[in-house]
């Protein structure tokens, strides 16, 4: 069983990397946040960071970009006090949460999914900076695909 459950991850893994390559504007968000990664030495500084570098590479890339953009909350028709703040909205189309964290952790592609859901957009983006490639930390995830 275990057997199977490894071979069904990496079916996972594979379709996950098609997917980022396939979508022109995800790879190009990838391509500059690898940049980032090279430029900065790879990981150990701030989230803050790397999202701020993240930015000045998409802008440099033509892209346009929306940063710590509020994200308000209704519910049942009542705006809600507490907005939730989206690292960064690429060509209005693709979410980006940076992170700069060593684990992983799932919640992460939960709270993205929750982010598209909550915008009616399509595609998201985790970049993990905190690994020593940032291959490792690419997560993409899809809200009704």
């Amino acid at each position: 069983m275990a057997k199977h459950d490894t071979e069904t991850q990496r079916q996972r893994e594979a379709r996950r990397e098609i997917n980022m390559v396939d979508d022109p504007l995800t790879q190009r968000i990838i391509n500059c946040a690898i940049e980032v990664h090279r430029t900065l030495g790879g990981p150990g500084l701030l989230e803050s960071v790397y999202e701020e570098a993240l930015v000045w590479e998409l802008t440099r890339a033509g892209l346009r970009v929306e940063q710590q953009k509020p994200l308000p909350i209704n519910y049942k028709g009542h705006a809600l006090s507490s907005a939730l703040r989206v690292d960064l909205i690429v060509e209005g189309q693709v979410i980006v949460e940076c992170k700069a964290v060593v684990d992983h952790n799932p919640i992460f592609e939960a709270q993205l999914l929750t982010y598209l859901r909550l915008t009616g957009l399509k595609v998201g983006l985790v970049l993990n900076f905190g690994k020593s490639t940032l291959r490792e930390g690419i997560h993409r995830v899809s809200n009704g695909f």
